[in-house]
């Protein structure tokens, strides 16, 4: 979890807690009215803070993903051009390879 976004939750649960407490100390209704209110209250902030998780795990679960992709593609690439470097290596090492055999041919004759 970001700091903003750790920040955001505590001041909503700080803000949450200061309305009730002050809600309940200046209530008119009965007490069965005001714990309605308070349970409403409480179920919009619990509401809010899944609503926020959610949207926090989606957005891990992208970042994941598109950094599995982003390593896939690189780890294919780097295998790709490793083939291709192997094969030019072997290139060269048959041709030196040819190159001495006829050196020691000449000096065979």
């Amino acid at each position: 979890m970001s700091n903003n976004t750790g920040n955001t939750l505590l001041a909503l649960l700080t803000g949450a807690a200061i309305g009730a407490v002050i809600g309940i100390l200046f209530a008119p209704d009965k007490g069965s009215n005001t714990r309605e209110k308070m349970k409403d209250g409480f179920d919009d902030v619990k509401n809010e803070l899944k609503n926020k998780l959610d949207d926090t795990s989606q957005e891990l679960k992208d970042k994941f993903s598109t950094a599995k992709i982003d390593f896939e593609d690189t780890y294919e690439e780097l295998v790709s051009n490793m083939s291709h470097k192997t094969e030019d290596v072997i290139s060269f090492l048959e041709e030196k390879l040819a190159e001495l055999k006829r050196q020691n041919a000449k000096l065979q004759k």
